[in-house]
């Protein structure tokens, strides 16, 4: 049987909190197979991993940093001094390889190379049963698209790492140590049952448009031929110039641009990051020429409540019994909930009914619906159930 627990900790000494939420974690469990780690820019990652380590020796980890904190079942959980929570699972008879690379020169590379390092991590010669992977934002799609090279299209989930402010600072880390560029992936080998909910819960707008020129893959230059801000201002009737810097990235927290998928089953949601002085704007996730954006919408009392309705579908798709949830929430939706994540806390744990979680939060996310890609996006929600 799968089983899970988690644990946090906010003790400023990062060995200390990396020790006390892996004990936490661990309690209770046999053969515990990997832990999913989230901690604070503001932690020392190497002392926290120490403290991880000497709990769970032997065991791999996987995580990042979080945006402000993370949400257990013990409530939200953050510090400015730091913060740790750890999601255990375990199972006598799951398999896990993981595997964490820096950058080389080429982001596809080093997919591809972290994919064969965790194929050989776990002792296995076939694609394992899905995956999961964090990467810093900026080439999430080619270290995805290096592992895809490796073992084919294998359902996945995950997310980008964060920083408190936007400004650089996030790391990914294995249990090998932590780094700032490259990505960490993570292959599971189960007969239990697994279910992904990818969505980011806005109302489709009448306002749409096709992408008719770019700059590299996240500069969106021009909708319809007007500059990209230009035509954003006119969609939401404000003057374009007040849009300028990371003002358009507040704005676009309740009205963001999607990318519907060639069936409709997903609109993958992207976040308008920077308003430039040529009314081009920056994009959080990669684009394309010829595509058509739709502008979208949700309160924040929805981007509340869509927490709870994305934790119910994911339980109705397993179709089993849950041991236990992994919920990767957008920051940019967190930094627009503000003071109200203890609603998103309640909708949480409500849903989960009991079952351990842990819900960290990310500048982007990764997912997918039915029977499409695995798609990476910003202000979305990457619900997982894992089945007992």
């Amino acid at each position: 049987m799968q089983e899970a627990r988690t644990g946090s900790s906010t003790n400023a000494d990062s060995y200390a909190a990396g020790k006390e939420a892996a004990a936490k974690a661990k309690a209770g469990l046999s053969d515990v197979k990997v832990a999913f780690a989230y901690a604070s820019v503001a932690n020392d990652l190497g002392a926290m991993l120490k403290g991880i380590g000497e709990e769970l020796p032997g065991v791999p980890v996987i995580g990042n940093t979080s945006f402000t904190g993370v949400i257990t079942p013990e409530g939200f959980v953050g510090s400015d001094a730091g913060f740790v929570g750890i999601l255990a699972l375990a199972d006598e008879d799951l398999v896990v390889g993981v595997a964490a690379l820096p950058k080389s020169d080429d982001a596809r590379a080093t997919g591809q190379e972290a994919a064969l390092e965790a194929l050989e991590a776990a002792d296995m010669d076939c694609a394992p049963d899905y995956f999961y992977m964090v990467a810093p934002p900026g080439e999430e799609e080619f270290y995805l698209k290096g592992i895809t090279d490796v073992i084919g299209r294998v359902p996945m989930f995950g997310g980008s790492a964060a920083d408190n402010s936007i400004s650089g600072e996030w790391q990914l880390f294995s249990d090998e140590g932590a780094f700032a560029d490259g990505v960490a992936v993570a292959f599971f080998y189960s007969d239990k049952a697994f279910a992904n909910h990818y969505t980011g819960a806005y109302r489709e707008t009448g306002d749409m448009g096709v992408i008719t020129k770019l700059d590299g893959l996240r500069g969106l230059v021009e909708i319809d031929g007007v500059p990209a801000v230009r035509k954003y201002a006119a969609w939401t009737g404000v003057d374009p110039d007040s849009l300028k810097g990371q003002a358009l990235l507040v704005a676009a927290i309740t009205s963001p641009l999607g990318v519907k998928d060639r069936l409709g089953d997903l609109v993958a949601i992207r976040h308008p990051m920077n308003g430039n002085d040529d009314y081009s704007m920056a994009v959080g996730s990669n684009m394309a020429v010829g595509t058509a954006v739709i502008r979208m919408e949700a309160t924040v009392d929805e981007l509340i409540d869509s927490t709870g309705e994305a934790l119910r579908v994911v339980t109705d798709k397993i179709e089993a019994p849950v041991a236990a949830f992994h919920l990767v929430h957008c920051g940019g939706r967190r930094a627009g909930i503000g003071d109200r994540i203890d609603e998103v806390v309640s909708q949480i744990k409500k849903e989960a009914g009991g079952v351990p979680f842990i819900c960290e939060f990310t500048f982007g996310e990764y997912g997918y619906e039915d029977d499409g890609n695995n798609t990476c996006g910003g202000l979305m929600l990457s619900f997982t159930a894992f089945g007992k």
